[in-house]
């Protein structure tokens, strides 16, 4: 009897020994490391870890909005919305003349007190706030969608809503850091255009030669910028 328990115990031993040798084995081979970042990136959402780059203010975004993007992006709005002239709310209220219209004020449509509560305007800003997420903008919203991450895509869509109203609001000024980006595209080299530039292998001219052919004189040194505070059509 006692042999034989000798001999069970002897197997279970030999057994939890392979038992150990194999995980260490296993684990040696299919070693897992831990990610540098933790979690799935989900497109459209900026991380908030160190070394990402603030967000600006949405009037920087709206100097380079596209009508058309943001046709596109109004796509994920139009199963809730339509921003049709006279349509009629849905699951979410009509938007046609929303911006510069009072928040949660479209007739016929129930808010929730969480959106009624907030008061003042739909200007740039504002929506853009929204429109980036609305359960951060409105806590206890009645509005399920998750928000517009990329501020780009986002005052593409805004400059489109604006354009869906009889008399849309002006865009704002672009930020000075934006119209210094357009400004040195517009003038290449050194960024300065003060005047007509003489061409690199051209002679100077003195006076009597100029008097002898004015005609090579050339016209004013920069075209005129007319600015517009519409929105674009």
């Amino acid at each position: 009897m006692t042999d034989r328990f000798n001999t069970i115990a002897g197997w279970t031993l030999f057994a939890g020994i392979i038992a150990l040798g194999s995980s260490v084995v296993v684990g040696e081979v299919y070693k897992a490391e831990r990610p540098e970042h933790m979690g799935y990136p989900i497109p459209g959402v900026v991380s908030s870890e160190g070394g990402a780059e603030a967000e600006k203010p949405i009037a920087f975004y709206l100097a380079t909005a596209d009508l058309a993007k943001g046709e596109q992006a109004f796509k994920k709005c139009a199963a809730c919305h339509n921003a049709d002239k006279g349509g009629a709310n849905a699951l979410g209220p009509a938007l046609y003349g929303i911006m510069g219209n009072a928040v949660a004020a479209v007739p016929g449509f129930a808010y929730s007190d969480a959106l009624k509560s907030k008061g003042g305007t739909w200007d740039w800003q504002t929506m853009s706030d929204w429109l980036s997420n609305p359960r951060k903008f409105a806590p206890g919203t009645k509005m399920t969608f998750a928000g517009l991450g990329d501020p780009q895509e986002r005052a593409s869509l805004i400059a489109f809503l604006n354009s869906r109203d009889d008399s849309p609001l002006p865009v704002p000024a672009a930020p000075a850091e934006a119209a210094a980006g357009s400004d040195a595209e517009a003038k290449p080299g050194s960024g300065t255009n003060d005047g007509p530039q003489k061409a690199e292998n051209e002679p100077v001219r003195n006076e009597a030669q100029a008097a002898q052919n004015p005609g090579i004189v050339g016209g004013e040194g920069s075209a005129k910028k007319v600015p517009s505070d519409k929105a674009q059509q």
